[in-house]
């Protein structure tokens, strides 16, 4: 994501905010390359500018991409942190963990891949691991979501497992600032 469209999700976020969706919050999925760069300088900008209060950003990062130099990723995601974003690591599990530096990393959430959820009713080894993620993530005081929900039944079973929160197409296909306005007045006139 360019760091303009880091500047546009905050302002569209701030404008649903400012029609009484208040409760939502957005998460933007950042490259090695943003992590790199001046990204404390760039948020601080974009929340300015947009007037967005900093907790209802997220920032998702690749376990791949903050494993590639952990002390690096540590000092960065700390000062993000300190700002009072919520920072979330993408595609857990898909990657090279250090369980020592996880603990270190001043993360909220854990998103689960959809490769484990896809055939966690079907495949014995992909429910224990998507379990197992849900009981580390909780242990460390850690929110859970899982990706790539398709079917009642995985829903169902992330339910019961205790996940807190899941995404995917059994819930909406990727929406339009526009469709999903119109979802979100929707829900909050039923």
């Amino acid at each position: 994501m360019a760091i303009g469209s880091i500047n546009q999700a905050c302002c569209q976020l701030a404008l649903w905010h400012g029609q009484g969706f208040e409760h939502i919050s957005v998460a933007v999925n950042l490259s090695a390359r943003q992590l790199k760069a001046d990204i404390i300088s760039t948020i601080e900008v974009a929340l300015a500018v947009s007037g967005l209060p900093a907790h209802a950003l997220e920032l998702e990062l690749t376990e791949s991409m903050i494993m590639g130099n952990p002390q690096d990723s540590v000092a960065v995601l700390s000062q993000l942190k300190a700002l009072g974003l919520t920072i979330a690591i993408d595609d857990f599990g898909t990657g090279y963990s250090s369980l020592s530096y996880l603990k270190r990393f001043p993360i909220d959430t854990l998103k689960i891949d959809q490769e484990f959820v896809r055939d966690i009713t079907e495949d014995p080894d992909d429910a224990a691991i998507t379990s197992a993620i849900i009981t580390l993530a909780h242990s460390l005081e850690l929110n859970v979501v899982a990706e790539g929900v398709e079917t009642q039944e995985q829903l169902n079973f992330l339910r019961d497992g205790g996940c807190d929160q899941v995404q995917g197409f059994l819930l909406s296909k990727p929406l339009t600032a526009i469709n999903c306005l119109a979802l979100l007045n929707q829900e909050k006139n039923s």
